[in-house]
């Protein structure tokens, strides 16, 4: 059920995310600098409002009803964009970005339910679920871009015309009614598991509330996502809350309880910068691959758009065998790997991913090189997602106590939210300068930051390495849940 909510929310969000960067460059003739940094705001306002979801949701309204409330949303959001009016950007992607929030970490919370204190059990489960976030954004990073390139396909409503972009946008609108059709006709499904608002009759003047608090936000987020000054202020006060939210479990845990929550920090800091480079897709790497790769693939023509979807396509190829491999490591002597173990070989393939991009203009013709390089740099770069982001919400499921987990799970978007604008930022130093077109010119550009980026990854992973075992002891001991409820056989955490 939780599955293909997430597959057809996730087929909106990509299908809008994989031409919103183009579409500023393209249809409304921001630079590239410009561009990169409103997707930078936007994409660190989607991740960062999963906070108040989170709260929302342990405490307010209930995971059910506050991931209804979220997909509404976001339909909406979708739904605005499509419209055909230069005014309309910002007050959707404000609206998007509040409906990300309300929806996001309330399925993750649910699946965390279903196997609470088994982490192999959970690791596995959570591959699989992220692997479903995957098969929507596959299908619709195929869609949308394809719908785009054929410019004959206008309909006119009245005064409004909708070109080929905006019909593509609205694909996404479609997935989000789709995904809310599918809950309403299985949610019987999910009646056992929730918070404890879920139980309790839903309160009107709860609702109420929340939706008109909603309209102001919309509009704050809208003009934060527009002024680069706003977006800088509202990040830093956002990493302010984040350390606040850390600082308090560790003053008030026991020593247990404070050693795990050191461990997901650690956890969240690598997480971090893995969002940093996963930013890359929508930005840089769709560019470079707009002027410097060639667009076809098995003889297939690729718009530039539709090679975000190696990471998809790597994401799902590769889910299945990584979730089987812990299964058959849990139950072997030794144990599956531990998950300090795991986010530190993510680190090691994320380097390799951003050689491999840089290499690629080592054999280009003209300033256009092989669209092979993106395959293989996307599969290593794909692989170490799956060991670090899709891992993320078993490490948080399996380390921190159930009644703030709706939160600390919102706290880690925020952290993802901080290093996405980051990433935005970073990409905006690939800018290429006006009156250069030439992809001779443009190249060495791309390849200069992707080897930067690959140094770092390295430097990162190596510091990694060394932090494993120290990570190891500090997740040592009682599972979460065991903590929380006496349990005659606590089960010991990978």
């Amino acid at each position: 059920m939780l599955f293909f909510i997430e597959v057809w929310e996730r087929f909106g969000y990509y299908g809008m995310a994989s031409l919103l960067v183009l579409y500023m460059v393209q249809q409304r003739h921001f630079d590239d600098a410009h561009a990169d940094i409103v997707w930078g705001a936007f994409s660190a306002l989607v991740y960062s409002m999963p906070m108040l979801g989170g709260y929302l949701g342990d405490h307010v309204l209930g995971l059910r009803r506050t991931m209804v409330l979220g997909a509404t949303t976001l339909g909406l959001g979708y739904l605005l964009l499509s419209l055909p009016l230069n005014a309309a950007l910002f007050p959707a992607m404000g609206l998007i970005a509040l409906g990300n929030g309300l929806f996001k970490v309330n399925p993750n919370n649910l699946v965390s339910r279903l196997h609470e204190g088994e982490s192999s059990k959970l690791d596995i489960l959570f591959t699989i679920y992220y692997m479903s976030l995957n098969v929507g954004a596959f299908v619709s990073i195929l869609l949308t871009p394809w719908i785009k390139d054929h410019p004959q396909w206008v309909v006119t409503v009245g005064s409004l015309r909708f070109d080929s972009w905006h019909l593509a946008f609205g694909v996404s609108a479609i997935g989000l009614t789709l995904g809310l059709l599918n809950y309403g006709l299985f949610r019987n499904y999910l009646r056992p598991y929730g918070a404890e608002p879920d139980f309790q009759p839903l309160r009107s003047s709860r609702l109420a509330a929340v939706i008109a608090l909603s309209l102001p936000i919309v509009a704050l987020l809208s003009e934060v996502i527009r002024h680069r000054a706003a977006a800088l202020t509202v990040v830093g006060l956002f990493a302010l809350l984040l350390i606040y939210i850390f600082a308090h479990l560790l003053l008030t845990g026991e020593r247990s309880g404070r050693n795990r929550v050191i461990a997901c920090i650690v956890f969240t800091l690598i997480s971090i910068i893995w969002a940093v480079y996963n930013q890359q897709i929508y930005t840089s790497l769709t560019l470079f691959a707009l002027r410097n790769v060639r667009h076809s693939l098995l003889g297939l023509h690729v718009a530039p758009a539709q090679f975000q979807d190696l990471n998809q396509f790597w994401l799902v190829v590769l889910a299945m065998p990584l979730a089987w491999l812990y299964g058959r490591m849990g139950r072997t002597r030794r144990g599956d790997f531990s998950t300090a173990s795991k986010f530190t070989v993510g680190l090691y393939l994320l380097a390799a991913a951003f050689f491999l991009y840089a290499a690629s203009g080592l054999s280009a013709r003209g300033g256009v090189t092989s669209p092979w390089w993106l395959v293989a740099g996307y599969a290593a770069q794909s692989l170490g997602e799956l060991l670090i982001s899709a891992l993320s919400f078993s490490m948080v499921s399996q380390l921190v106590p159930r009644r703030s987990r709706g939160i600390i799970m919102g706290g880690w978007f925020l952290g993802m939210g901080l290093s996405l604008y980051g990433g935005g930022a970073l990409a905006s130093l690939a800018s290429i300068p006006t009156g250069i077109t030439s992809p001779v010119q443009t190249l060495p550009i791309y390849m200069r930051l992707f080897a930067w980026l690959g140094i770092g990854a390295l430097a990162c992973a190596i510091v990694a390495t060394a932090l494993v075992p120290w990570l190891r002891r500090l997740t040592a001991g009682p599972a979460t849940q065991s903590a929380l409820t006496p349990a005659p056989d606590p089960a010991p955490v990978a």
